[in-house]
């Protein structure tokens, strides 16, 4: 008898709180520790629950999520400038490692088409699990990193094709070429009509939204989005997880990118990790002791290939030593798109029911195994750094402290009229910022003029992340409504505790209070105004100019001091 479904969701619940956390602290990570949570709850553990397959259509929204959220990371300039990886050693990754477990498959007897359908699933990896154990080692930009990236790109995009190919597998159906021709046709013509409409609606619609300052319909408007675009792509014959990449693309270069990524990752989150979870769910148990030994050879052999292919592909893309191999143990794994493509096969007849359950259960256990060889990676790449600071830099060091030079952005939260000159004189001097505003004229003003300014709330920590805070070599707070600027230095030191934060204040009181919130230096708009009339009346009188300086600096260093010193009388504030 079927559980209640608010049952099912705190029984998935209390299992991910009880063993995430505790995985972690073993070391083992997050991605281990929704699988054992899977295993636990499921058929081949406590059975608490047995209907998988209603987890697991709610779990692809974790996919679908992810993939929007890889489209609106991936600008398109950024895109063409990976072209060589992703359309390089990406598209040479699935076609070597198809090719070879193709040719395995048939000479373990495999009757046609079978080889080829499992070999070209096995050859994607797990965009979730690798994405997820990079960003939670902050490697995501590391040259091992962005190659992982390129390839899961392509693996992603190659899934289109894939399932187009499944029906012309079948010998029964040859005939039905010409309507898939003519549905991949339809669906490029969706696709086009998707981003144009994207384009040209997709800005006036989020600004309509924006402007309401309405924080709950402006997440509704982003789900709307991504679940919206994700259905027609699915209505198109294309896969939904596509249709929501294409939607993050569409937005990629929007100036409410940061908000929307700030209000979509919760949702990643919850459901990426509900779809791990249903991962463990999936593994047979029961067929793993009945078929162990085929189980086993499938295993290693898909690890030991996919590994085998990648390193030197990783070697050819640049990388050396450890982390040429970090990549092809990173991605040996099978992948969730694996899953929909059996699933597909299995549907249409292609598979039988053992070699379909053999497979589910590779494609699962390598995804299970996937946080081992990762740490075991972990330690190679930490000897590596280890071993390159007793001796000359490797080159993979020369190329992250490179990146580490690269210039990192001002943060400027507010744009409104001090904002926009700062701005101005920081282009003048050509160092780069990032603009946030949540007035949606003053964005969309900045962007025509093509500034960096985007769409959100600086007081909400997760927009800060988004922005790149913690790339940041300044942030300077200029605001001119004194709640906002408060709550914008609380965000802002918790986010980067160590990170210089200016501020623009209106006066003596409003500098201190901001300094006591963490501001390094506060502003006084009323101090400058009087200093600047002053140095005119000294002037105007006969003063020397390096005399009026030296006063100027002078009286800023008494107040700055005074700002900063505990024992002052607060009441005194509003008679200077």
């Amino acid at each position: 008898m079927p559980l209640n479904p608010l049952l099912e969701i705190l029984i998935l619940l209390a299992s991910a709180v009880m063993l995430v956390p505790l995985f972690q602290r073993l070391g083992l990570g997050s991605v281990l520790g929704f699988l054992a949570a899977g295993v636990l709850v499921g058929p081949w553990g406590l059975k608490l629950i047995t209907d998988v397959e209603a987890i697991q259509h709610l779990a692809e929204f974790g996919i679908i999520f992810l993939l929007f959220l890889i489209g609106i990371e991936l600008k398109p300039s950024r895109l063409w400038r990976m072209r060589k990886q992703v359309f390089g050693f990406g598209l040479a990754q699935v076609l070597i490692t198809t090719l070879i477990l193709t040719a395995l498959g048939r000479h373990a007897g495999l009757p046609p088409p079978v080889p080829l359908l499992i070999g070209s699933a096995l050859a994607l990896s797990s965009t979730a699990f690798v994405l997820q154990v990079l960003s939670e080692r902050n490697e995501l930009a590391s040259q091992h990193g962005r190659l992982s990236f390129a390839i899961l790109l392509l693996q992603d995009l190659a899934v289109v094709p894939l399932l187009a190919l499944v029906p012309l597998l079948d010998p029964q159906e040859r005939e039905l070429g010409i309507n898939v021709g003519f549905a991949l046709i339809e669906s490029a013509a969706i696709f086009g009509a998707v981003l144009l409409a994207g384009r040209y609606l997709l800005g006036p619609l989020f600004r309509h939204v924006a402007a309401s300052r309405n924080s709950e319909v402006f997440t509704a408007s982003a789900l709307l989005l991504v679940l919206g675009t994700a259905l027609i792509m699915e209505e198109a014959g294309l896969s939904m997880a596509m249709g929501a990449f294409i939607a993050g693309l569409l937005i990629a270069d929007s100036e409410f990118r940061h908000q929307v990524i700030a209000d979509i990752s919760p949702f990643r989150g919850l459901l990426l990790g509900l779809f791990f979870m249903s991962v463990g769910m999936v593994i047979d148990f029961g067929g793993l002791v009945d078929d162990l030994p085929q189980v086993l050879l499938w295993l290693v052999v898909l690890l030991v290939v996919k590994a085998l292919v990648l390193w030197p592909l990783a070697i050819l893309a640049g990388l050396r030593g450890a982390s040429a191999l970090a990549v092809a143990l990173f991605m040996a794994q099978g992948g969730e798109f694996g899953f929909v493509l059996f699933g597909v096969a299995y549907q249409a007849g292609l598979l039988e029911d053992q070699i379909f359950q053999r497979a589910i259960l590779v494609a699962a256990l390598s995804m299970a195994l996937t946080p081992l060889l990762v740490r075991y990676a972990d330690r190679l790449l930490v000897a590596e750094k280890q071993a390159a600071r007793s001796g000359t830099p490797s080159p993979n060091e020369i190329v992250a402290e490179a990146d580490a030079e690269a210039p990192r952005p001002v943060l400027i939260a507010g744009f409104g009229r001090v904002g926009r000159r700062i701005g101005e004189l920081l282009d003048r001097a050509e160092v780069p910022y990032v603009g946030i505003d949540q007035e949606v004229e003053i964005v969309a003003r900045a962007r025509e003029r093509g500034l960096s300014v985007f769409f959100g709330d600086v007081a909400r920590s997760d927009v800060l992340r988004a922005a790149g805070i913690g790339r940041a070599r300044l942030a300077i707070v200029a605001t001119d409504r004194g709640v906002p600027s408060l709550q914008a230095v609380h965000a802002i030191r918790r986010e980067a505790p160590e990170l210089p934060i200016l501020v623009r204040a209106t006066d003596r009181a409003h500098c201190r209070e901001m300094v006591a919130a963490g501001a390094t230096r506060s502003f006084s708009e009323n101090l400058e105004t009087s200093l600047q009339l002053a140095a005119a009346a000294l002037h105007e009188v006969g003063e020397r100019p390096e005399s009026v300086q030296a006063l100027l600096d002078a009286f800023r260093e008494d107040y700055a001091a005074d700002v900063h010193r505990a024992d002052v009388d607060e009441s005194d504030s509003t008679k200077r």
